[in-house]
């Protein structure tokens, strides 16, 4: 694999497109890989458990009175400057919680301990961080990215770059924020760090449950080459009868199949319901592995995983009570019968025994299989509308908004006023952009891509109606001037 380097920022913009060869070609190095290499010894555990730390902070047209003329910074920024901002006390808590798993993870392997973390930044975030030149956060993350001496205690996952939700972005650029992520994280820590992320984390554990939409979720990860994604429990049921998960605890296969009959499948590892913050913040994930034992999988005895997400930054329990209690944990449970793993290595192992995706029990997102009842023939999009719109007058219950961390957030019902002036974005993109062939390597191109993509941003809809609303809107605004005047 290549070691050249690609340049963090470009015309003062993130380096998000224009290397997509080199990109490329680090998804798709491989590398053998020993069973047990990491020092876990998954023959003798009697279970496992992996925790995955999400950090986010969205980009905001803020810092000055006019709404039109203000510049696009971080949030983390706005809190830092406005002292009439409600949680402004929290910002350099943030900061400190962007880094210290870089110093955590040094500290217990100077103990010999067998730490593990997997790490999930959103674009925006990374974008944000380099802008107001927090510059100690990437060198505390550089040194367990990059040093073979960390490369199994830290698992980087993938993710979008503008931090959408998949159900309710166009799919088209769904896969630009995927890629345009891969470009970034390469630029800061390297191609050789990109080629060993191989997990993908989806922004609000957002999982598109219409089948067409699906359907390419799954292809444009695939595409990009991630080997495996994380899903909430509740957002996927059993392929064969529609029920829920019997085995949240070992690797599924999610299947993806659009309405012209093709399909596509992805491993999915299988994050389980809860308070996310408190459970990881507590270190819950450790203790409810350690009651459990050996499990049969593809008549095989292998040792159960539970799996956990949860926001690293936000809220008591992770500023305050992770610290303490994941240097606990991580000190009692190195080389113990229920060690800390990470995913990949943890599919590394059960492909090590023979166990590959075809082995794994199968899963389809959410009221599929109603739909799949329904639909006959590979006849495409227009019957299946018809189908779904037939499910739809019969249960008010039944959708095709997706699946995500929550069911009580729609990310679609009430923000017609953000979504109309998105989609116009993102038609308008894909005119004059798109179509056009315009190269990926020109400023124009990366700077109508920036825009574009922080318009999809999830915090516009999650945070309800009022100002971030009107940021989102903004924002649409001047991606359609971009658009309708540099092209």
């Amino acid at each position: 694999m290549t070691r050249r380097l690609i340049p963090e920022c470009l015309d003062g913009l993130p380096n998000i497109c224009g290397s997509e060869d080199l990109v490329s070609e680090a998804m798709a190095h491989t590398r053998p890989v020993g069973p047990g290499e990491g020092g876990v010894d998954f023959g003798h555990a009697k279970s496992a458990f992996a925790i995955a730390l999400h950090m986010h902070q969205p980009l905001i047209a803020a810092g000055a009175g006019d709404l039109r003329n203000a510049p696009v910074i971080s949030n983390l920024k706005h809190m830092m400057d406005r002292s009439d901002t409600g949680d402004r006390h929290n910002a350099s808590i943030f900061h400190q919680c962007y880094k210290r798993m870089g110093q955590f993870i040094l500290q217990l392997v100077r103990e010999g301990k067998q730490p593990r973390v997997m790490l999930d930044y959103s674009g925006c975030l990374l974008h944000g961080l380099g802008a107001m030149g927090l510059h100690d956060v990437f060198d505390d993350l550089r040194v367990v990215t990059s040093d073979p001496t960390y490369h199994h205690c830290v698992e980087w996952l993938g993710s979008a770059w503008g931090h959408p939700v998949a159900p309710s972005t166009p799919v088209q650029d769904y896969r630009l924020h995927v890629r345009a992520w891969q470009h970034h994280f390469a630029a800061i820590f390297g191609l050789e760090a990109l080629s060993r992320v191989r997990g993908f984390s989806p922004a609000e554990m957002a999982l598109p449950n219409h089948p067409d939409v699906c359907y390419e979720f799954v292809r444009a990860l695939l595409e990009c080459g991630y080997r495996w994604v994380l899903v909430q429990e509740h957002t996927v049921e059993r392929a064969e009868d529609g029920g829920p998960v019997q085995y949240p605890h070992v690797p599924h296969r999610l299947l993806a199949r659009n309405s012209r009959g093709q399909t596509l499948s992805i491993i999915a590892i299988i994050k389980t319901q809860g308070s996310d913050t408190k459970l990881v913040g507590q270190m819950q994930p450790y203790y409810e592995a350690k009651s459990l034992s050996r499990v049969s999988l593809a008549g095989q005895s292998v040792p159960p995983l539970v799996t956990q997400i949860a926001d690293g930054e936000n809220g008591g329990v992770m500023m305050n009570e992770f610290p303490p209690k994941y240097h606990a944990v991580m000190r009692e449970c190195s080389r113990s019968d229920t060690p800390a793993v990470n995913v990949t290595e943890y599919l590394e192992y059960l492909e090590s025994i023979g166990i590959t995706e075809a082995h794994l029990p199968a899963v389809r997102p959410i009221m599929q299989k109603r739909v799949w009842d329904r639909f006959e023939g590979d006849t495409g999009p227009g019957p299946l509308a018809e189908v779904i719109g037939r499910l739809k007058s019969e249960d008010g219950g039944f959708h095709m908004d997706g699946g995500s961390w929550t069911n009580d957030v729609s990310w679609t019902r009430g923000y017609e006023n953000v979504l109309g002036p998105m989609e116009m974005a993102s038609a308008l993109f894909a005119e004059k952009v798109i179509r056009r062939g315009v190269a990926t390597s020109e400023p124009r191109y990366r700077n109508a891509l920036y825009h574009l993509m922080m318009t999809q941003t999830s915090c516009y809809r999650y945070w309800g109606p009022g100002i971030w609303t009107d940021y989102g809107r903004e924002l649409c605004r001047r991606t359609l001037e971009i658009l309708k005047n540099d092209f």
